[in-house]
């Protein structure tokens, strides 16, 4: 089997289709899957595991000659079904010049007569965030739609870039005695492709980014495309002459505090950048949505568009708006020629939310299996649970130390059928209510699925950031295997490793413990040695 998807042309609706390629890939585990994209979005999709093909859809395509040459070059493919995430007639005519047999899309732009399964649109799919205008065509054809989550997938390489750049360039803030400092790294994204409606004005973010410097001792990094320069450089202008900077000791801070990245990055650089931040501010564009597939919490600024349909999708997320008559109103430009939508939001407001969103709570992620319990090789009944002695003891001394405890555990055999999805969720409830742990979460993929929850990559952790506020630079991954601590280092967080001596040679563990005890004790020693 050989499908071809045609994808969208936007930054943010390519993000937005990530959950509905995941669906094909899993109702068509074995088939080959290429992904027909434009240039500028192909990299969103680079490292995901559920494409076998990137196709450019470039320059060299243009006009009705470079559209027979795509054509002949996709029918070379013989691919046996098109599934048209893109709404243009241009997607369905290339589909059936190419003469694949089977072609899937939305009726609009006047295309119905060229597919082969043509689903009509309905009001109640428009009114749904975009996430479920692109899964409800799957499901309108059969495909179970059940993760809707958007997600965009880094290398360890990329990580640590991102984290090499960030850390190079801005300075650790300076300790007080008795008081851990977190200096939180903010993202701003002042850039909006779409027209001015959307835009917030540079200075109110000037004035934002006064506050988290010298407010919350912050980082900033701000974002935007090549085109977006002169707003990023107006934005650092504006701060640098507030009064009331030069009435305060913030002039000797800016160079350490702000890191001006507009058109300094490529698509998968921006990404990693963006992984890196403890939040994100930011208009409705592109970047939002992939900050929001990253699971970095998102405050997001709206005023011409609709929230409910393109907004931050997913939990821990805040989305200021002003409720007018007049807005959303849809267009580029404000037709009533006041711009209350975004005038009238200050940066109080936006500030406050901020502060609702930014993870302030440190945690220790827990594995489950070898770690609190022994680990059986596929535990599937109470009968054969075994608690770790002095386990409930252990827990409890870091509950005490103002620690989150969140419980991440890979159950890969719930699809190798060997384990009962149910009993798993059974178990990781009795253990919260036994040991007090906050949230327990568990990935039920198989590996060969390489899905993004599976440990060691690190979405059980992120998603758990955005429910709980976890700081993830303050907390800790416990585990027994090597994964549970290349967990860590991916997201930020300190790695003990649980293992009998010897200790292995090579481990990115931060510390090795022979126990549970160990560990819980390393971890409280090098939290009051923090405090001194």
């Amino acid at each position: 089997m050989k499908i071809l998807i045609r994808g969208v042309n936007w930054i943010g609706d390519a993000v937005i289709t990530t959950p509905s390629v995941r669906a094909i890939r899993r109702a068509y585990p074995d088939a080959h899957i290429s992904l027909l994209v434009k240039p500028w979005v192909a990299e969103l999709f680079k490292e995901n595991p559920d494409i076998n093909e990137i196709i450019l859809y470039d320059e060299s395509f243009r006009g009705i000659k470079g559209k027979f040459r795509l054509a002949n070059k996709l029918r070379r493919q013989r691919f046996d079904i098109a599934i048209l995430l893109q709404n243009a007639f241009d997607a369905a005519l290339l589909a059936w010049l190419a003469d694949i047999p089977e072609r899937i899309g939305y009726s609009r732009d006047g295309r119905g007569f060229l597919l082969t399964k043509s689903i009509h649109v309905t009001k109640d799919i428009l009114s749904q965030h975009q996430v479920y205008y692109y899964l409800n065509l799957l499901k309108s054809i059969g495909i179970e739609t059940k993760e809707a989550q958007p997600c965009i997938y880094l290398t360890d390489e990329e990580r640590m870039w991102a984290r090499n750049t960030v850390g190079a360039i801005h300075e650790s803030p300076l300790p007080r005695k008795g008081v851990l400092q977190y200096a939180p790294t903010i993202g701003i994204n002042p850039g909006a492709t779409y027209g001015s409606a959307k835009r917030w004005m540079p200075e109110r973010f000037a004035e934002l980014i006064f506050r988290i410097i010298n407010e919350m001792n912050g980082r900033v990094i701000i974002f935007g495309s090549k085109s977006e320069n002169e707003i990023a450089d107006e934005i650092v202008g504006l701060v640098k002459t507030q009064r009331a900077i030069r009435e305060s000791p913030l002039p000797q801070k800016l160079k350490t505090h702000i890191l001006n990245m507009a058109g300094k990055t490529n698509l998968r650089e921006l990404a990693a950048l963006i992984a890196e931040c403890d939040a994100f501010i930011t208009n409705d564009s592109g970047p939002m949505h992939m900050a929001s597939a990253l699971f970095v919490p998102v405050v997001a600024i709206f005023g011409s568009t609709n929230k409910a349909s393109t907004g931050p999708f997913g939990e821990g997320h805040n989305i200021i708006t002003k409720n007018l008559p007049c807005s959303p109103c849809m267009k580029r430009k404000c037709p009533e020629g006041h711009l209350k939508c975004m005038t009238e939001i200050t940066a109080d407001n936006v500030f406050a939310a901020l502060k609702e969103v930014l993870p302030k709570e440190k945690a220790v992620f827990l594995d489950r299996d070898g770690t609190i319990i022994e680990d059986k090789h596929y535990l599937n009944s109470f009968d054969n649970l075994v608690i770790f002695p002095n386990a409930k003891e252990n827990l409890r001394k870091l509950k005490n130390a103002g620690f989150k405890l969140i419980g991440i555990t890979n159950q890969s055999g719930v699809a190798r059928g060997i384990i009962n999805e149910h009993f798993v969720i059974e178990l990781n409830t009795y253990l919260q209510e036994e040991f007090g742990i906050d949230d327990f979460y568990y990935c039920p993929h198989h590996p060969d699925e390489r899905c993004s929850c599976r440990k060691p990559e690190p979405v059980m952790p992120l998603l758990a950031r955005l429910r709980h506020r976890i700081n993830l630079k303050a907390s800790y991954v416990i585990g027994d295997k090597e994964l549970d601590v290349q967990l860590a280092r991916k997201t930020g967080a300190t790695g003990v490793l649980i293992s009998s001596p010897p200790s292995p040679e090579n481990t990115c563990a931060s510390f090795v413990a022979k126990d549970l005890a160990g560990a819980v004790e390393w971890i409280l020693e090098r939290e009051a040695s923090k405090l001194k």
